[in-house]
Formats: C-alpha cells, structure tokens, sequence
C-alpha cells in the first residue's frame, strides 16, 4: 500500500506539470486550430529566463517566475504577428514546417545565448523543505506543482466557459467570418489566446523544471510527449489535458517505479490503446 500511495502522489505531481504545460498547446491545436510544434520551445525559453533571473541576477523565485512568463509572452508578439497569422487556417503540413522552423531556430538562438549545459532554476527555502504525508515524504516543491496544475484548470474552465472572452473565442473557432460580422475582433482573440498559451508554456517550464530538466533540446526531448497529451486527451478540451495527464502520469510513474528498464513503453502502449478507443481523445469534439 506504501508503495501504491507513493505512486499515486508522484504520478500526481508528474501529470500536474505535464498538464500546465501542454493545455497551451491544446488551446493552440483545439481552439486556433493551429498545429504549434514550437510549443516546447517557448516552455524552454521560460525556464531559460527564469535560470538566468534567480541564478545570475539573484532576483526571487516569483520575481523570476513572473519574469519568465512576461518575457516569453513579449517575445512571442512578434512571432506570432509575423508568423503565426501566415499560418491561421493553412494546411496542417504547412504549420508543422513552418512551427518546426521556428523550434530549431529558437534552439540554435538558446544554445548560442546560454551554451549548451543542463540550466537549474533556484528553488526559494520554503520550496526547498519536504512535507510528511504519514506514509512518506514529499518535496515541497512537488505539492506546489501540484496546487498550480488545480488553479491553472479552474482559472482556465472558468475563462472559457463564464466570460464574455471565451464566448468570442468560442465563436471565433466554429465560424470566423460570422463572428467578425458580429463585432468580434478576431485576430485580437486569436493575439490573446496565442499568448495565454505561451504564458502557460513558460509557467510551466519553470515549475516543472524539478522534472523536466531545461537544456538545450528540451523543445525536442518533450514535444512529442506534449502532443500525446493532446491527443490523448482530445484538443481544446481543458478536463480531457488534465485526465489524460493524470491516466498517462500514473502509467509513465508506475512503469518506472516496478519495471524501470522498460523506459516509457507502456506510456506509448497506453497512448496507442487510448487512442485506438478514443479516435478524438478522452474528450474530443466532432468535427
């Protein structure tokens, strides 16, 4: 039982930051219909930024986390006005060349900036410590990637589903034109759900540097796992990232505690299971 509750604590913070930082990428894919391999790499920028903040300036860890965010959201502006509006409703191939670009053009940049070594991100002492859960002990840090992942869900079901800003985005997905027509300013919506999935994308490069360790090739390492989560959970669907984090965390953090050297075979034996099943993901909608 010891060992079950241990899983379960550890699957839980694993699929929490899995999920903080993959919801951006199924707002991207679901609600902008926008294929955005580049996803882990704004991520990577975060964590980059949020290292050289704590480590080399000696600013705190929340001054640093809201460095990291603000900074990979301003640089995302040009990106996305450049490059991205090409790509609003073009062919899935010609996003994925054009994202994939912009992946291996934001890691060139980060090697040449930072050097090619593993980057830590200071953890402040009252991350530091661990709390005893009677059965074992957690990092602090662990529960509170934990407490982000819940906020993170509930402010975003809350955005989209109750406010006036998600009944345009709403509509700005099932019919542009239309909601154009009606007053709706869609390239603004579109600006603005860009750049709240790229926030969340360097939110949770840095919250989830303690597992997912920012180098060089973080946009490659993880990118496909990313997409999985997407897949599996149906885009645009915020209950579908966060089961589908949950189901797949619980199988990654299971096969690795009973059978390590497997590696990840039965996190992909479950993406292909799930995905024979649920052709849509957990929660997809129709098309």
């Amino acid at each position: 039982m010891q060992t079950v509750l241990s899983i379960a604590v550890d699957a839980l913070a694993y699929g929490m930051v899995l999920f903080v930082i993959s919801i951006g990428l199924s707002i991207t894919m679901g609600l902008m219909r926008v294929v955005n391999l580049a996803h882990g790499a704004f991520a990577m920028i975060g964590g980059y930024i949020a290292s050289y903040a704590a480590r080399d300036l000696g600013i705190s860890y929340a001054a640093a986390v809201l460095l990291a965010v603000v900074g990979t959201v301003i640089m995302s502006i040009p990106i996305e006005r450049l490059l991205y509006r090409r790509i609003y409703g073009a062919p899935e191939l010609t996003q994925v060349l054009m994202t994939i670009g912009i992946t291996f053009c934001i890691i060139g940049i980060a090697n040449y900036v930072f050097g090619p070594t593993l980057k830590t991100i200071p953890l402040p002492n009252e991350l530091q410590g661990s709390v005893n859960l009677g059965f074992r002990t957690i990092g602090t840090h662990r529960l509170f990637a934990i407490v982000c992942g819940l906020i993170v869900a509930l402010a975003l079901w809350y955005t989209i589903e109750k406010t006036s800003f998600g009944v345009k985005l709403r509509a700005s997905v099932d019919n542009a034109a239309m909601a154009a027509a009606l007053g709706v300013r869609t390239e603004i919506v579109y600006a603005v759900s860009f750049a709240v999935a790229v926030g969340l994308a360097a939110f949770g490069g840095v919250v989830g540097a303690e597992l997912l360790p920012v180098e060089p090739y973080y946009a490659l390492r993880y990118m496909v796992t990313f997409l999985v989560v997407v897949s599996v959970g149906g885009a645009g669907s915020i209950s579908g990232a966060l089961l589908a984090c949950l189901i797949l965390g619980c199988i990654d953090t299971t096969g690795r505690y009973l059978m390590p050297e497997y590696g990840e075979f039965f996190f992909y034996l479950a993406v292909i299971a799930i995905v024979c099943v649920f052709p849509r993901g957990l929660a997809g909608r129709a098309k």
